[in-house]
């Protein structure tokens, strides 16, 4: 019952969250100059008043805000995120058909980050002082400060345009057609840029993090208890420092995992890659209202999910965060 309750708590919290966030950015993409009737308009090269007015009709942008809003808000409710004016289909069919693109790079990105970042971070602390030490610590602050954009841009003209060993854009050869395993390592070698160049960031505090919190439980009472035991240090490595070390660290990657989704708006336009990022960067440019606020909804989800996770794994951890 006590599980029960909690989920049912951060279910709650979760809920009236979501739909704070609903609301918000419902009313900031409002609030933004112009509306689809006008680019539309202006595209058609039709600008009277009339047609203007026919088109507001035809999506409701002609109806008060509050009215607007309270119609966004039940359709969400019963999962209808609205149609794109623009695409010439349902707001979630077209987000679904992009979402497996973008859980695929971000997700790699994500594994490639924390497996890199935390092993380096580790050696690193392992090695405190040394030159290894040093050098790790240094490439990590270089791929912290390195703009994204730029990463990326650099990645394409040396492993695509120098040395030809990648595919600089897309999701996959067009016109290949190629079908099992040879259909996967097309598309593996086309994500490989995309998610090393998403995840060097996250790689970079990962492993600054995971090296600081490993020295600082190094310095804990109970970790020279274990050395006074005559426990190896692989062993001491291992179950009592790393382990203790993991929380923040669990903390951090919680936050950061739906940030990913943000960030493949920029890593996904400068490959072409086929994902709700670029879906979104694309209406933002046409004022297509119900795809932006339908990937704000779904970005929105995925944080939430994540924390949620994060709690779980938490309790996996940590067994002394269950008992409370």
């Amino acid at each position: 019952m006590k599980i029960i309750t909690r989920i049912a708590g951060r279910a709650a919290k979760a809920a009236i969250v979501l739909l704070a966030i609903l609301v918000l950015n419902f009313l900031l993409i409002h609030a933004a100059p112009g509306d689809p009737a006008t680019v539309m308009a202006g595209e058609a090269g039709a600008t009277d008043a009339l047609f203007l007015q026919q088109l507001r009709e035809k999506f409701g942008l002609d109806q008060p805000l509050y009215i607007q809003l309270w119609t966004y808000v039940a359709d969400v409710a019963r999962l209808d995120l609205g149609f794109s004016y623009r695409q010439q289909m349902p707001v979630l069919d077209l987000i679904l058909d992009r979402l497996p693109a973008t859980l695929l790079l971000t997700g790699t990105a994500f594994v490639i980050s924390i497996i890199v970042g935390v092993l380096a971070g580790v050696v690193a602390a392992s090695r405190a002082g040394t030159w290894f030490d040093t050098l790790i610590s240094t490439l990590a602050l270089l791929f912290y400060a390195t703009p994204l954009f730029w990463a990326a841009l650099m990645g394409v003209l040396l492993f695509s345009v120098a040395l030809g060993w990648l595919p600089p854009f897309g999701f996959q050869t067009v016109g290949a057609d190629y079908t099992g395993m040879a259909k996967v390592l097309d598309i593996a070698r086309h994500l490989a840029l995309p998610a090393i160049s998403l995840g060097l960031f996250f790689t970079a505090v990962y492993s600054r993090m995971t090296r600081a919190s490993m020295l600082e439980v190094s310095q804990m009472d109970f970790v020279k208890t274990a050395r006074a035991k005559g426990l190896s240090p692989s062993v001491i490595q291992r179950r009592h420092i790393l382990r203790n070390a993991l929380l923040p660290i669990v903390t951090l990657a919680g936050l950061q995992a739906g940030q990913l989704v943000g960030g493949a708006v920029l890593t996904e336009t400068v490959f072409a890659w086929p994902g709700i990022g670029r879906l979104m960067f694309e209406a933002l440019t046409q004022r297509d209202y119900n795809v932006l606020l339908g990937v704000f909804f779904v970005s929105a989800a995925m944080v939430i999910l994540f924390n949620v996770i994060t709690d779980v794994i938490y309790g996996i951890v940590d067994p002394r965060i269950r008992a409370q």
